[in-house]
């Protein structure tokens, strides 16, 4: 049975499919060490299953040739057993089947013909304590998002300008016109999901959730526009918002070290309620204003 939301591999490049998952059981190796009762030698951690392959539709790009970070790591949160933090290890590619690694202790490895693509760890995240804007100041905010005049990416699932209506989330943050002059300040958007998001129930699914998530981080983290790579992200959905509720994405810095940045976004619904969490970590690429960053947004 196919989850709406992927697409399968081979399909036309405009679906959006993924295989569900199969578990398989594959035999744990023999114990190693220099008998058979002697002491025995640290074991990697067993796998234990083997989900059909991630195929991710060009839908849901961040740059042009690779996945929305966010998205993808909502993808392969959802197969971890308890909170985990999605390590991005090189751009996940569209199209193409990527293998998913899920071990006895739950954590997960993703791999593009052997080679990794990601992994998880363990890492619980901490309620923030944030307030939200109301959605006029978050409207307002997003009047000034720089990504709508510059953008490295403008066709982004997340954040990109010129994805339309009912296709991209549209999510434009901007800085909080009370907090401008802030080194601190909080960017702030307004959302509203569309049908396409729809889990069945009326409400977004997960990974779309983690998504709305993403990008707010990097407009926080980066107010100078500079390029910066997602590296590790981790998302916490305490409850799905409604498709059509009008809901509010706040982000905020959180540290900075070198080229290393920490930032944390929220998503509240229109009831100005807490529903999910996040919190990221980019990294700066070495060159010119960072250089390229294939995996940026």
């Amino acid at each position: 049975m196919l989850r709406p939301g992927l697409r399968a591999c081979g399909t036309e490049p405009g679906a959006a499919w993924a295989n569900a998952a199969r578990p398989q059981r594959r035999e744990a190796p023999a114990p190693r060490g220099p008998s058979a009762t002697g002491p025995v030698l640290a074991q990697p951690a067993i796998i234990s299953r083997v989900p059909e392959p991630l195929c991710i539709a060009p839908r849901f790009c961040g740059p042009p040739q690779s996945a929305n970070g966010g998205y993808f790591a909502g993808l392969v949160a959802a197969h971890a057993q308890g909170p985990v933090a999605v390590r991005l290890l090189r751009p996940p590619p569209l199209a193409v089947p990527l293998e998913v690694r899920v071990a006895d202790d739950g954590l997960i490895e993703v791999l593009r013909q052997g080679e990794p693509v990601a992994t998880t760890r363990r890492q619980p995240l901490s309620v923030p304590d944030v307030a939200a804007p109301d959605y006029l100041q978050a409207v307002e905010a997003s009047r000034h998002c720089r990504g709508l005049t510059q953008h490295p990416f403008p066709t982004c699932f997340v954040c990109g300008p010129q994805r339309a209506r009912g296709d991209g989330l549209r999510i434009f943050p901007g800085l909080l016109e009370s907090e401008a002059s802030d080194s601190g300040a909080r960017v702030a958007a307004p959302w509203v999901a569309d049908d396409s998001l729809d889990a069945g129930d009326g409400k977004v699914r997960p990974e779309f959730m983690w998504a709305a998530l993403d990008c707010p981080g990097w407009f926080a983290a980066s107010p100078d526009a500079r390029v910066a790579l997602l590296g590790e992200f981790v998302a916490h959905v305490d409850r799905r918002v409604h498709i059509g509720e009008r809901c509010v994405v706040v982000g905020w810095r959180i540290a900075r070290s070198g080229r290393k940045h920490e930032s944390g976004t929220a998503l509240f619904d229109e009831d100005l309620q807490l529903c999910a969490y996040a919190r990221a970590i980019w990294v700066e690429p070495r060159g010119p204003r960072g250089g390229r960053d294939e995996n940026a947004t």
